[in-house]
């Protein structure tokens, strides 16, 4: 498996597209890294910003330049030497009518080729989408929409249509004889039966009628071509066919009256009703739902990929780009949404050879990822949370503990909040996807006589509480695997289900035996395959919840350290000891090695180097309390009164704060900017967290007096207390976290994995939560700082380094350490790629502020030394730790066989035997040593 150097991630879209990219490959190539990190370029929404949203994945994104401006890209690509790893979105698709296959499907139903691609469940047991898959687009009831004419039928070259705003889905082709047949004679007498015009029409008419029922055969599909291409003919040729096409569709929808009919509504809701598909409020998919959606968003539907069909038609195109070179590797999207991912992963891989495969999969806590999967790793968030919680200083936890539930008045634990969000999330988001589950296993359940008598609404509820409880994002249960963590995950939830639900007690323990496929050994092959589908099915349901739940709602509310509710994080735990560290990368080295190391990515809740910030914080307990006060005092006079309280509350005042220290721009410049940024992100916390507002609700009294407090506490004013008061704060978590910014950005590089780049970080990140973090780049500016740097670095590197520690602002200096980093990846690429990794030991006054770690391969070493714990150091002037400040700490022994190292950042060289941490770290805050077969010259 040929693994990357170094990835890039672009975003492509509208705004950035393929030939956009192409301005920016030299800039990416003298970077030093190795490939490009695509996000999806097939087919989307139109004005699609990110790509998720598929509505075809056999043909190239027309808005991003189609397969001539992709092939074109491509070429240059290759020219440069550069690698492509395309994201890939196997779960889902677009509900949308740019998505012909799923347009087909509401056109033809049954008769339809794709009719078992999308999971959608035909044979529901409510009757109004028994045979109709639910629509739940309507921004009001469906009874007013209808009314207020919202909703209509039109007509173009491509037949008739449902219209609602911009939503359009195809009339079936049965309902055209309703609308051409209405006032048919009217139209005979007016231009006579012998006239080739209404020949053709009737022609048209007996042709619907003799279309073959459920036959999704070629011939089928030609007679619909030709039906729709004659009347559109007909309509555009024929000036009376025109008139009465026109006149119908006026009636239809109730713009003219029907002589005899008072209702003028009820022709469109009786041809409605006839539809495969059935247009509701879209509050309505909350509780009734009857196709499988990414998370709870409705446009988004889901594809059965583990048929074999289904994956041949959406990955045929992906894998002749693999095959013809285009693409050396796929980062596979969602991967925990599918059914069987395990046997999906080993289709890829078959498909794919060795091109390198890595999943978007969160684990949590110490939840190892499937060994037996074919692939690389994963795509980073357990690196971003590790890195970041070393930063974090764990001795403070209590003391953080403690100032928040002062301030706030919440006591609650993480784990519980999580439970009762995810509660939360069920009823008012998912209860209709619980409801299908629990009717699907109550279905099966009875076949067992041992839940025989356990009703639907007991199966809900017991499934509802071990949802709620869940420890993971999914297991990975099937008759072909069955893992001990995973049974360990399925008897957590239910143990920690039972303690909160003594009447459930029998439900659970047989919820217990149907998840874990203990189904009775006389059970036929059909029975135990049954069981085992719906048991898997229920796999799919624990992600979404926990997304929801935890990454949308809980990351809200549990405000004690912000850095901490990253995805993929536990904001219940908090630091990271350094020898937890190292074993987390140990362990990485031998079992993921090439798996890639995030710190920053499209979904992430902030950007790298805010969360470094709020990191920092976490070393100064008493600072933030006495902040606390000071700055609640200023402010008070800032709040609204709604009702009895004054708003906003003081968790979401305790979140404005840290989000403020957090992503404070360090150029003023950006102030006003930053003010907008902030309200827009401001909205967004209240509305996921769910408490004082919510998007199906909106509290716009709350959100206004939030937003106006915020607004009232940033005001450009020589008065302004706050400002005055939150300078000295802000400008030392500032400067710390330029440190541990320049830590983590050398920890992606050098540690076990593929480090990861996304778009727009290579100066100082301090996004906020998506879209923020998707604005765009100026690569062209990028390109011009780093040909300056390589210019000064020819010229004279320590100078360079030294000028770059004394103007950090700029963000110049972190740009420099990747730069560095990477090419000392390209120099020695066997040593990152596959070199061991062994803890550095230091020893001296201030050893427990180091943290480093030796990278060694055949006769190659790397030892990295980063600077942590450093709030305490006294640092005079200079914003960082550098030279006498740490004193007579030294390196202890070296990496066997290795006598001297060379510094990739000031080019000085030491001796091993005399390593002292103040000449190292002298002109530059972090430091990478190599030695061996070759010198790191700049590529």
């Amino acid at each position: 498996m040929s693994a990357p150097l170094a990835t890039y991630r672009l975003q492509f879209s509208p705004t950035f597209t393929f030939e956009d990219c192409r301005a920016v490959l030299d800039y990416l190539v003298a970077l030093g890294v190795s490939h490009i990190y695509a996000s999806p370029i097939f087919r989307a929404r139109p004005g699609s910003t990110h790509g998720y949203d598929v509505c075809d994945h056999k043909e190239i994104n027309p808005e991003l330049g189609g397969e001539e401006g992709f092939r074109a890209l491509a070429v240059e690509v290759k020219k440069r030497g550069l690698g492509w790893i395309q994201d890939i979105v196997p779960n889902h698709m677009a509900v949308s009518g740019d998505n012909r296959m799923l347009v087909d499907v509401l056109e033809n139903g049954p008769s339809s080729r794709y009719y078992h691609y999308f999971d959608i469940d035909w044979d529901h047991p409510y009757e109004s989408i028994k045979g109709r898959m639910l629509a739940p687009f309507l921004g009001n009831f469906y009874g007013r929409t209808l009314e207020n004419g919202e909703i209509a039928i039109g007509f173009d070259h491509d037949g008739f249509f449902v219209r609602y705003y911009a939503l359009r889905f195809p009339l079936r082709i049965d309902s055209y004889i309703r609308i051409l047949t209405l006032g048919l004679d009217a139209l005979c007498r007016k231009i006579g039966r012998d006239e080739p015009d209404y020949i053709k029409l009737l022609g048209i008419l007996y042709t619907i009628k003799s279309l073959p029922p459920d036959d999704p055969q070629t011939d089928r599909y030609d007679q619909i071509y030709f039906i729709k291409q004659m009347l559109y003919e007909l309509v555009e040729t024929s000036q009376p066919v025109r008139e009465h096409v026109q006149g119908n569709l006026a009636k239809v929808n109730g713009t003219e009256e029907i002589e005899g009919q008072g209702d003028r509504r009820a022709l469109l809701e009786s041809i409605l009703s006839e539809q495969y598909f059935r247009l509701s409020y879209w509050k309505v998919a909350g509780e009734e739902i009857n196709y499988r959606r990414f998370f709870s968003i409705n446009d988004l539907i889901s594809l059965r990929v583990e048929n074999e069909a289904v994956f041949r038609n959406s990955h045929g195109k992906i894998l002749d780009m693999v095959r013809e070179g285009f693409f050396s590797g796929l980062r596979v999207d969602h991967i925990d949404g599918l059914y069987d991912p395990s046997r999906y992963l080993r289709r890829l891989r078959e498909a794919i050879g060795d091109a390198y495969l890595v999943v978007e999969k969160i684990c949590v806590g110490d939840e190892p990822l499937p060994a037996f999967w074919p692939i690389a790793g994963s795509t980073g968030y357990d690196f971003m949370n590790a890195v970041c919680r070393l930063f974090v200083d764990d001795a403070k936890e209590r003391a953080f503990e403690k100032i928040y539930a002062g301030y706030t008045g919440r006591r609650q634990r993480a784990e519980d909040l999580v439970v009762w969000k995810k509660r939360r999330i069920i009823e008012t988001h998912m209860y209709g996807d619980v409801e299908n589950m629990a009717r699907l296993i109550n279905a099966v359940s009875s076949l067992d006589r041992q839940g025989f008598d356990i009703t639907l609404r007991s199966t809900k509820r017991a499934l509802s509480e071990v949802l709620a409880h869940f420890p993971v994002y999914r297991t990975y249960i099937s008759p072909d695997a069955l893992r001990p963590v995973d049974i360990g995950y399925i008897r957590t939830a239910v143990r920690s289900a039972k303690l909160h639900n003594d009447d459930l007690a029998y439900e659970l323990d047989f919820l217990e035996r149907f998840l874990l496929l203990q189904y009775d050994e006389n059970f036929s092959e059909e029975k135990k395959m049954q069981w085992a589908r719906i048991a898997m099915r229920f796999q799919q349901v624990t992600g979404p919840l926990m997304a929801k739940g935890v990454e949308d709602t809980a990351f809200y509310v549990l405000n004690r350290l912000l850095c901490l509710n990253e995805v993929g994080g536990e904001p219940g735990t908090f630091g990271l000891s350094a020898a937890a560290f190292h074993h987390i990368m140990e362990e990485r080295a031998r079992q993921w090695p090439t798996a890639m190391s995030a710190t920053a990515t499209h979904d992430t809740k902030r950007g790298e180097d805010a969360r470094l910030r709020l990191a920092a914080l976490s070393e100064l307990p008493d600072v933030w309390r006495a902040a606390l006060i000071r700055f609640s005092r200023i402010n008070q006079r800032r709040k609204t009164r709604i009702g009895d309280k004054l708003a906003p509350d003081k968790n979401d005042e305790y979140m404005l704060y840290q989000a403020f220290l957090a992503h404070y721009p360090v150029d003023a410049g950006d102030m006003a900017q930053f003010k907008d940024r902030l309200v827009a992100f401001l909205i967004k916390a209240v509305r996921e967290g769910k408490e004082r507002s919510n998007w199906l609700n909106p509290d716009l009294g709350y959100e206004k007096a939030l937003t106006d407090f915020a607004a009232r506490m940033l005001r450009d004013s020589s008065k302004n207390a706050f400002l005055t008061a939150v300078a000295p704060l802000c400008r030392r978590l500032t400067e710390l976290g330029f440190s541990y910014s320049l830590a983590q950005t050398l920890l992606k590089l050098s540690c076990p994995g593929t480090p990861d780049l996304y778009q727009g970080t290579e100066g100082w990140d301090l996004s906020f939560v998506d879209p923020d973090n998707r604005r765009p780049v100026n690569f062209a500016a990028w390109a011009k700082r780093l040909a300056a740097l390589v210019k000064a670095f020819d010229a004279d590197p320590v100078a360079l380094c030294r000028s770059l520690a004394a103007s950090p602002e700029n963000g110049r200096i972190k740009l420099y350490t990747l730069w560095r980093g990477l090419c000392a990846r390209r120099a020695q690429p066997a040593l990152f790629t596959s070199g061991a990794y062994v803890p550095a030991r230091f020893e001296g006054p201030q050893a427990k502020r180091l943290f480093g770690f030796w990278r060694t391969f055949e006769g190659e070493a790397a030892l990295v030394i980063v600077p942590r714990r450093i709030a305490a150091l006294s640092r005079g002037e200079s914003v960082f730790a550098l030279g006498g400040i740490w004193e007579d700490t030294r390196l202890m022994e070296p990496a066997p066989g290795i006598t001297e190292l060379t510094d990739v950042m000031t080019g000085r060289r030491f001796s091993c035997g005399e390593c002292y941490i103040k000449d190292v770290l002298r002109d530059f805050p972090v430091a990478l040593l190599v030695s061996g077969k070759r010198e790191v010259e700049e590529e």
